[in-house]
């Protein structure tokens, strides 16, 4: 095909584009005569994301800190973008899956190597004080983290494993949202009390997070490998994927994050040992307490009762 064939065959498309939604071909390629080339500034909004660290503090590490914290939450947004890519794909097939899995594994390896930048990125006494000014806001409060669980897993997995018993199913999904494992730590449950922290967490989110719940029940990412051939499903390579997915997001990622909390607030002899948000920082995060499993049909019954301890 020369080039005028080449343009001929282009130009074909588009009119065949903007007919199909009642617009005039030459009305936009008019505006084409108009429009200022991209730059990459302009295509990747490099002024806006620039500017979006705002220091409370003087203190020159606080800005690690934020930015460390704003790069998490991108990378929460592109495993987000890769599991509603699996959980609407509408006629899924093993290679699609697992092309998207390996994305969101690679993405969650990325977080685990990265906790030395700001274990090791930040001066101690620096962090204790900028901290202060950040009570009583917490990494506790992170949303896409929150739905990025609950798109991985089936809800049952995500409930207080001292209350799983009593859900199935049918429950309601307000009374399955008090009683998922991250409620422990902030809520009273002999009082039912529940910590500003908590309760400002769920002012803003609550009924995102009850949508989302609903909306992931039956194509969350353990549903979608379920509608895979059954042969497929044993295969080792996605078994062993599937697990290296779930034990880096529930133990090797929690771990990491915890022992960098313990570095500054509890190890170094100069913090109070309590978080900016008041929870039960350490029972919270440690797996063993957690409990958190997105794919307990894939582990042994020994791997599941020493969960967080032997791995």
């Amino acid at each position: 095909m020369n080039n005028n064939e080449n343009s001929e065959a282009i130009l074909k498309e588009i009119e065949l584009k903007y007919n199909a939604i009642n617009q005039k071909t030459e009305t936009q390629l008019e505006g084409l005569l108009w429009s200022k080339p991209i730059t990459y500034w302009d295509y990747i909004q490099t002024d806006a994301l620039l500017n979006l660290q705002i220091q409370r503090t003087t203190l020159p590490d606080e800005m690690v800190f934020i930015m460390y914290h704003q790069v998490n939450e991108l990378i929460f947004k592109m495993i987000l973008w890769e599991m509603q890519q699996i959980s609407y794909c509408k006629e899924i097939n093993t290679v699609f899956f697992t092309e998207r899995l390996m994305r969101i594994s690679r993405y969650f390896d990325m977080l685990t190597t990265s906790f030395s930048i700001m274990g090791d990125g930040m001066e101690i006494e620096q962090y204790m004080k900028f901290r202060n000014t950040l009570t009583p806001a917490s990494g506790f409060q992170s949303a896409q983290y929150r739905l990025i669980e609950f798109s991985s897993t089936d809800l049952i997995n995500l409930i207080d494993h001292r209350y799983r018993d009593s859900i199935d199913r049918n429950t309601p999904y307000e009374f399955a949202f008090e009683h998922l494992y991250w409620q422990a730590a902030g809520k009273d449950y002999h009082t039912g009390k529940k910590s500003f922290l908590l309760e400002e967490f769920e002012k803003k989110y609550k009924q995102k997070f009850l949508a989302h719940m609903e909306e992931y029940n039956t194509i969350n990412i353990w549903q979608k490998f379920k509608q895979l051939p059954e042969l497929d499903q044993k295969n080792p390579e996605l078994v062993q994927a599937m697990r290296h997915y779930d034990h880096t997001v529930n133990i090797t990622w929690v771990m990491q994050h915890l022992n960098t909390a313990k570095k500054y607030i509890d190890q170094s002899g100069k913090g109070d040992g309590e978080a900016t948000g008041g929870s039960d920082w350490k029972k919270y995060m440690h797996p063993k307490y957690q409990r958190r499993i997105f794919f307990p049909k894939l582990w042994s019954s020994h791997e599941l009762e020493n969960w967080g301890v032997e791995m």
